[in-house]
């Protein structure tokens, strides 16, 4: 029989024997006060002033953020060099043909798509910093033996595994974070991540240009050099990330006590789960229930379509770019310019988001850009005008990730649930870039790449339609929650002590 019981600090705890649920407020003073993100609030004796709050989550950046970001940059251009060793001859001296190429960028995404749920949940047996740095080095090896490839069977071979020791990163960094920041601090750093891959991106281009230039040193040609220091370069830093790395936010040095005791109640106070804590919930039936969740669908769903564009642009884009009238270094280097637009507008708008708590608006909003940008490059002839359209297509599909994987995190619990909608997101990412693989690589001629482009118009359509019915039904949720609430007899009043389930009716969902 359920029993409503009033809590001393102002909490409201529902039990029914098995399970226990607490309140989520909908005061977003109380938020701050609990957060950080207001200076006026009273604080215990316990806790520091707020006014070092900032100033703790700033070091907390400085401790955390450049690692994972590192990471993730190195993992961005170890997975689409292969773009640029395309455009400097990799395919003409292998002897490949444009089937052979899509299929060899397939498997390496086909373990992408397997490694995510299992990585995600030894990492909370193992911990993040033995698992993070240990699949860095074990991808930059692989990378790195790529130049000394000769045949399309060591192709397969590498870019097997590649995916294999490179895929779980993503969902494994994303969760990550997700232990060290509340809800309302994740988005933008979530956008730093992923602006990463935007710099990747540009980066690549500009370091291939220079790279391929060692072309016959030491026999080999220039795109074998290209991923040989790319690669050794990524296996020294995973051997850093062991010691650069901590495992939870509470480990991590230089932070006094007072400074470990806000991190730890503005964590708990948001509902979660720091790494070695206990956790009852991490059971089978949490990770069946986020199969079930509407919203983690059509996340999912819009991951799927996202990920078929950001990695087709990822891949392609040089060769895009080649078949506007560019050749050569020249093809390489004005690859970069839409990367750079999209590193900044990423996190413009993702700390726009966590300021106004909308992620579904973010990504209406983007997945409308890419659309217009798509629907320039499929209906005009002029190369000039094609190139401009790069510059709404780059950002806009680039920015619709960071709010993906915030979204998906925010309204996700407890633990288990939130590790399983995180990589089930990036599976459907990764199989969306199967599709692309394929579209872009064998299935649409340059440059006008006419099937893909429709194909690509389409997915900015069904991002645009799944984001609008998420905000909907999340929308409903929270009045119907607000509601049952009222039904209770208590007023909400705190932030709960302990994590609760998102099907709670103490859980307030983020638009």
């Amino acid at each position: 029989m359920m029993s409503t019981v009033i809590e001393p600090a102002e909490s409201i705890r529902s039990t029914d024997g098995d399970s226990v649920y607490e309140n989520r407020t909908e005061d977003e003073h109380d938020r701050a006060r609990l957060t950080g993100d207001s200076p006026h609030e009273a604080v215990d004796e316990c806790r520091p002033p707020l006014n070092s709050a900032s100033g703790v989550w700033a070091k907390m950046d400085l401790i955390v953020l450049p690692v994972v970001t590192m990471m993730f940059f190195l993992s961005s251009l170890d997975r689409s060099n292969i773009g640029n060793a395309r455009v400097a001859g990799f395919q003409e001296q292998l002897g490949l043909t444009d089937e052979q190429f899509s299929f060899a960028l397939t498997i390496t995404i086909i373990p992408y798509t397997v490694v995510n749920f299992p990585t995600n949940a030894l990492q909370k047996l193992i911990g993040p910093r033995l698992l993070l740095p240990s699949m860095v080095v074990l991808w930059g090896t692989v990378c790195a033996f790529q130049g000394l490839l000769r045949d399309y069977p060591g192709l397969l071979a590498c870019r097997f595994f590649l995916g294999l020791f490179e895929g779980g990163l993503l969902p494994g960094i994303v969760l990550y974070l997700s232990s060290f920041y509340p809800k309302r601090k994740l988005q933008l750093r979530i956008s730093m991540l992923f602006s990463a891959t935007s710099l990747a991106s540009a980066f690549s281009g500009l370091l291939a240009a220079a790279i391929v230039r060692m072309d016959g040193v030491g026999g080999k040609p220039g795109w074998a050099w290209l991923f040989i220091l790319e690669g050794a370069f990524t296996v020294l830093f995973g051997f850093a990330a062991f010691f650069l790395l901590p495992n939870a936010p509470t480990s991590a040095p230089f932070f006094t006590e007072a400074e470990k005791s806000l991190i730890r109640r503005a964590l708990h106070d948001d509902g979660i789960i720091l790494v070695g804590e206990e956790d009852k919930d991490y059971t089978w039936t949490e990770f069946w229930r986020a199969f079930v969740q509407p919203h983690v669908i059509l996340i999912a769903l819009s991951g799927f379509f996202n990920g078929a564009t950001v990695s087709g642009l990822a891949y392609f884009l040089p060769s895009i770019v080649a078949g506007l009238g560019y050749a050569g270094t020249e093809a390489q280097l004005m690859s970069v310019p839409p990367f750079a637009v999209t590193a900044v507008l990423s996190i413009v708008s993702s700390y726009l988001a966590d300021h106004y708590a909308r992620r579904g608006l973010t990504i209406i909003f983007f997945s409308t850009i890419a659309g217009i940008g798509l629907s320039i490059f499929l209906g005009s002839y002029v190369d000039v005008v094609r190139y401009g359209s790069l510059f709404l297509l780059v950002p806009g599909s680039y920015c619709i990730a960071p709010p993906l994987g915030a979204w998906m995190s925010n309204n996700t619990a407890p633990t288990l649930r939130r590790a399983t909608a995180l990589a089930l997101l990036s599976t459907m990412s990764n199989l969306g870039s199967i599709v692309s693989a394929w579209i872009l690589g064998a299935l649409s001629a340059p440059p006008r790449y006419t099937v893909a482009t429709v194909v690509l118009l389409a997915f900015q359509l069904g991002i645009f339609g799944c984001a609008t019915g998420n905000v909907l039904w999340l929308s409903a949720e929270n009045r119907r929650r607000e509601k049952q609430r009222g039904q209770a007899g208590a007023e909400v009043h705190g932030v709960e002590a302990a994590a609760p389930r998102n099907d709670s009716i103490w859980y307030t969902y983020v638009l």
